[in-house]
């Protein structure tokens, strides 16, 4: 195996918040689960990821009950990681990293909620710590930020990623 796909925050804290009616794909566990399937059928490893905020009092606080996978989504088999990460990249408050050299993995799959904020921020991270990202952008989303919309958010990540830190890639090519 040296392949992972890692599915970052797909969870219910996002549909808990006010913003989700503006989010560019509200049917985001539509691809996740076509990868994960993929991924299981090549045997690569699927490393499950949660964003939490203990303590915040929000929609990202375990103790509301929203940092859970999206109902849709999985469930992860009991062999595949989840890990609960409080930074936006999925790999500096977790034991991401170890995990993955572990199971020789040198290759990563990206794909999960907010294009630009953790999913993007997980490709830079692994790109400088050496390993091969793929950036599957029709299994990411987000939604407006700062006057910018998600079509020209999701163009800039592609743009700022592509041939620097990642490869571009769709589910179809990855199926």
């Amino acid at each position: 195996m040296n392949r992972a796909l890692i599915v970052i925050d797909v969870q219910e804290s996002f549909r808990a918040q006010p913003n989700w009616a503006q989010i560019g794909n509200p049917k985001i566990a539509e691809p996740v689960n076509r990868l994960v399937r993929a991924a299981r059928a090549k045997g690569d490893l699927v490393v499950w990821v949660l964003h939490s905020e203990p303590g915040s009092g929000g929609a990202f606080d375990p103790a509301n009950g929203h940092v859970r996978l999206m109902d849709e989504v999985g469930p992860p088999l009991p062999e595949e990681p989840t890990l609960r990460k409080t930074s936006h990249n999925a790999f500096t408050t977790t034991n991401l990293q170890q995990l993955l050299t572990e199971a020789g993995v040198r290759e990563v799959v990206l794909c999960g909620i907010r294009t630009e904020q953790c999913v993007e921020t997980t490709a830079r991270i692994g790109s400088d710590l050496g390993y091969q990202v793929l950036f599957v952008t029709d299994a990411t989303t987000t939604g407006p930020v700062g006057g910018f919309s998600v079509e020209e958010i999701t163009a800039r990540t592609e743009a700022v990623l592509r041939d620097r830190f990642a490869a571009i890639v769709s589910v179809a090519e990855l199926e």
